[in-house]
This record gives C-alpha cells, sequence and structure tokens, in this order.
C-alpha cells in the first residue's frame, strides 16, 4: 500500500521527534511492503518566521490533500508576546478546525516497566491503569466569543462556553463505542451542578446511553475526576469530556505515566483522515540537543496506522517495540532518574531493532 503523510514538524523538539517517528515508519513499511511518502510543511513559529502567519494556506491545502497528518510541537519563547491571534498556538486550533477534527484520542497507559516513575504510591498503580480519554476538540470555550471590554470595576475579559446537540452527540457516540471495543465502561466528565452546558452535556449523554445497553455509564465532575485520577486511576476505562476539562485532565494523565514523553494523541473526524501528534509541548530548553523522548510521537505514528490506515499488525509491533525497548531498562533523560540515558536518536534506533 501506498501512503502520503503531511509531516508538520512546528518548533522546539518538533523536528527531532518527528524525524525519529518517520524513520520507525520507514522501518514498518519495508518490513511489511508499504510505501509511507512524507511531505513537509510549515506551522507555528517556524512558519511566522518563514512566512509571517502561524498556519500557512500551503500548510492547510497540504494536510486536506494528505492521507494524514504527523505533527511535532508548536509555540517557544521567542514567539511569546505576539497578539493571541499571531501565536503559534493559534495554528493548532486553526488545523483542526479546518480539518473538521472534532474526537482527541489521548491514551494514558503506565507500561510495568516504568511503575517507578510513576509519582503515586506503588500500591495505588499495583495493577497499573490503561485509560482512554475522549476529547471533545472543536467546540467550547476555546471556539466561544471572547473579547475585552471596559466593565463596572475596569478592564475585563470574557470567553464564552457553548455547546450545541450535533457536537455533544458526535463525540459522546465516539466514545460509547471506543468502551464498546475496550471493557464496556465509560465515564461522562462535566460540571453539571453549575454549568448549562454541562447539563445539556450530561442530558444528552443518558440518551444515547438507551443506544448502548452492554457499556456502563457513570457521571462524574470534574473536580472529582481530578482527584480520582490520583487516587484511583485504574477505576477508568474511557473518559468523555469537554474541551477544556479534556485539555486539563489528559495532562494530568499524562504525569502519573511517569512522563509526558511517553503519551501519544489521534484527532480524527469520523474519515480516515486524521492529525497524531504527542501532547506534550515544543519543549524549546532541551530542543536541538538529542535528548527529548521520542516515544509519544512514535506512539502517535502506530495510532495514525490503526485508526486512518487500518494496519492493525503494524500499529501493534510499534507498541510491542516500545514495551520490549522499555522492559530491557533503556530510558531517555525524562525517565532516567539521573542514571545512564539514551539519546532521542538512539532510543529511536533501540526501537527500529525491536520491530
Amino acid at each position: 500500500m501506498n501512503y502520503n503523510i503531511a509531516l508538520l514538524k512546528g518548533d522546539g523538539i518538533g523536528p527531532e521527534i518527528v524525524s525519529s517517528a518517520v524513520k520507525v515508519l520507514s522501518a514498518v513499511g519495508e518490513k511489511y511492503s508499504h510505501t509511507f511518502n512524507f511531505t513537509e510543511y510549515d506551522i507555528g513559529g517556524a512558519a511566522l518566521d518563514k512566512c509571517g502567519v502561524p498556519l500557512p494556506d500551503e500548510t492547510v491545502e497540504g494536510c486536506l490533500k494528505s492521507d494524514s497528518v504527523l505533527l511535532g510541537a508548536v509555540g517557544g519563547p521567542k514567539w511569546d508576546t505576539l497578539p493571541g491571534n499571531m501565536r503559534p498556538e493559534k495554528a493548532l486550533l486553526g488545523i483542526r478546525s479546518a480539518m473538521g477534527l472534532f474526537t482527541n484520542l489521548r491514551p494514558a497507559k503506565l507500561y510495568p516497566a516504568l511503575k517507578s516513575e510513576c509519582p503515586l504510591r506503588e500500591d495505588i498503580v499495583k495493577d497499573g491503569f490503561d485509560i482512554m480519554i475522549v476529547r471533545e476538540l472543536t467546540g467550547g470555550i476555546y471556539f466561544g466569543e471572547r473579547g475585552m471590554r471596559e466593565g463596572k470595576y475596569g478592564e475585563e475579559a470574557y470567553d464564552t462556553e457553548c455547546y450545541s446537540r450535533m457536537e455533544i452527540e458526535r463525540i459522546v457516540r465516539v466514545a460509547f463505542e471506543s468502551a464498546r471495543k475496550r471493557n464496556k465502561k465509560l465515564t461522562s466528565i462535566d460540571k453539571a451542578n453549575v454549568l448549562d452546558t454541562s447539563r445539556l452535556w450530561r442530558k444528552i449523554v443518558h440518551e444515547i446511553s438507551a443506544e448502548y445497553p452492554d457499556v456502563e455509564l457513570e457521571d462524574m465532575l470534574v473536580d472529582n475526576a481530578a482527584m480520582q485520577l490520583v487516587r484511583n486511576p485504574s477505576r477508568f476505562d474511557v473518559i468523555v469530556t469537554t474541551n477544556m476539562f479534556g485539555d486539563i485532565l489528559s495532562d494530568e494523565a499524562s504525569q502519573i505515566t511517569g512522563s509526558i514523553g511517553m503519551l501519544p494523541s489521534a484527532s480524527l473526524c469520523g474519515g480516515t483522515r486524521g492529525l497524531y501528534e504527542p501532547i506534550h509541548g515544543s519543549a524549546p530548553d532541551i530542543a536541538g540537543q538529542n535528548i527529548a523522548n521520542p516515544i509519544a510521537t512514535i506512539l502517535s505514528a502506530a495510532m495514525m496506522l490503526l485508526y486512518s490506515f487500518d494496519l492493525k499488525e503494524e500499529s501493534q509491533c510499534i507498541v510491542d517495540a516500545v514495551d520490549k525497548v522499555l522492559s530491557c531498562g533503556y530510558r531517555t533523560k525524562d525517565l532516567a532518574n539521573g542514571g545512564e540515558y539514551l539519546s532521542t536518536s538512539e532510543m529511536t534506533d533501540k526501537i527500529i531493532g525491536m520491530l
């Protein structure tokens, strides 16, 4: 098979980790007789410096023509003083909207070899955990009406949370389908004791649950969910929640896996094309030093093989290779606790060797 993949390397460590994923995909292609064609496009701060905008039209067009998209990271202190509509991070919202990506899948798994890296007590994570967070991606407060105005007490700012029935229904169905393929348990997270958007969210979740009688459903307030993630993470299977709550909770979940450098993500639109990226940032403080952890990006590439190309064996091959490398004791700097560690390129080569 022949696949065309758009590469958005971005800023900071983005070019390094995307290059690692490309090497792994190329090795998988050779092993299974697939051809992956890669085309690079500018995004984020790199695009600002080159084109004057964080998301050039050429990048959007290239992504829409590709079979799928692999993204590194955007942003950095160099561009922090720019107005909001010109910040590198604005490109992320723009490309997600342009591609119609409304679902973000963020798995948070504790690998047995990394239990010692988990900040939680050993008795809490003795059985490990494997959580899939399904985050709504194109609605909510990040896309609502916002602005600055003069108020009763002087200058004030506002951001508006808004969700439609359609937006809630489509993400909730994705979550129920995901739960049905896993352990048939879904936790819907909201703030229905305070927010009208959450009350509509909960109402629609319960309506749709009638279509999935085999899936156990529970409601949970977001503040309680934040506590339960560090108190008893194994109680969760699939979580579905809004854009902002999902953003915060998935970052919390990443930390209890041992390192944010371990977590991939997939952003989907209901079709085969998706955008795949690690959930961590651009880490400008370590950019260019060949010490970044490439695993989250490599696992994002594995998700691409599964969700966009339906290459289940090839995807699992990458996941198993990562597991084997970690079980052998190989670590990047973020996982080494001051001990010996592999560089970005060395870790990439170890994973390729295990394919």
